[in-house]
């Protein structure tokens, strides 16, 4: 039995939830891959997938070999790269995600730069703030900004935001500037539907901590829609500073409750565990921690 290949085999199996489709990725025949998921049963002397006309389940020792096969694949992924650097030409189509605002404020420019440098790549660029399923979409990496919630993914930092509270001149002369995070309550906010906290604004003043539960009259899952909602006087916002940072400059929002800070979101690239990562995946996270640009939670809007 070829070990390794069977183990990739198992890995793709589990993240894509179908045979047929980890076959198709692979480039195998249906049998020839049900041939290596059943040579690692007995190799491991037990069941590892449970197996019926519709679904896949994980058994406990299949989760057990699952969660500690990705990390160690990995790390044989990134040795052979490291043997083969330089000697691999970036090349082929890049599929890449990425929340739709900051693509074009902050990825638009790089990508033009990149193709430049990289003429033998393709980018196929998809902007939306939804969480894309890599593997079962066939992205090659995403840029994500907030909590990670899949651990199969590797992620590469590439800087981190702030979020402002900020509200336009005209509602704050109709409805009031609250002076501490709590008056939020009485407030109309505007809400982004992907918040990893919900409608639970979190704020920190030291070693103070405050959570809000906020309302209002407008729910969107883009910040631009937001954002403009907020400069039209509808409500107010938290949006991160690449997004309002020259608004509350220009004096176009008022940026709310000063000594209070929320937690600096992180920004990763992620791509899935997989042998071997290609070099136009690598070379363009490179390029993006080279680049990339944003305020970050360091400048901080007066």
């Amino acid at each position: 039995m070829d070990t390794l290949r069977a183990l990739e085999a198992f890995v793709r199996i589990v993240e894509l939830g179908s045979l047929t489709a980890a076959a198709e990725r692979l480039e195998l025949s249906r049998s020839a891959l049900t041939k290596h998921l059943a040579a690692l049963e007995r190799h491991y002397g037990t069941r590892l997938l449970q197996r019926t006309t519709r679904t896949l389940s994980l058994t406990e020792a299949g989760r057990t070999l699952y969660e500690g096969i990705v990390p160690l694949l990995g790390d044989l992924d990134a040795l052979e790269q490291r043997l083969q650097e330089g000697h691999e030409r970036p090349r082929g189509r890049l599929r890449v995600s990425a929340p739709l605002t900051f693509g074009v404020r902050h990825l638009a420019p790089l990508v033009s730069s990149f193709l430049q440098e990289y003429p033998d790549v393709s980018i196929d660029l998809e902007l939306s703030d939804r969480q894309v399923r890599l593997v079962e979409e066939g992205f090659d990496l995403a840029v994500r900004i907030g909590e990670l919630s899949d651990s199969s993914l590797v992620a590469q930092p590439l800087g981190a935001v702030e979020l402002f509270v900020c509200a336009a001149p005209a509602y704050l002369q109709l409805h009031g500037r609250p002076e501490h995070p709590s008056e939020l309550r009485q407030h109309r906010c505007l809400l982004y539907s992907y918040a990893s906290d919900g409608d639970d604004w979190e704020f920190q003043r030291g070693t103070e901590r405050l959570q809000v539960k906020v309302g209002g009259p407008l729910r969107a899952n883009n910040g631009s829609v937001l954002h403009r909602a907020a400069l039209d006087g509808h409500g107010i916002i938290r949006q991160p500073d690449f997004l309002v940072g020259e608004d509350i400059a220009s004096g176009r929002l008022a940026r709310l409750f000063a000594t209070w800070h929320t937690q600096a979101i992180a920004i990763h690239a992620v791509y899935p565990h997989r042998r071997l990562v290609p070099a136009k995946v690598r070379v363009f996270i490179a390029w993006l921690q080279r680049h990339l640009v944003t305020p970050g939670p360091e400048t901080r809007v007066p």
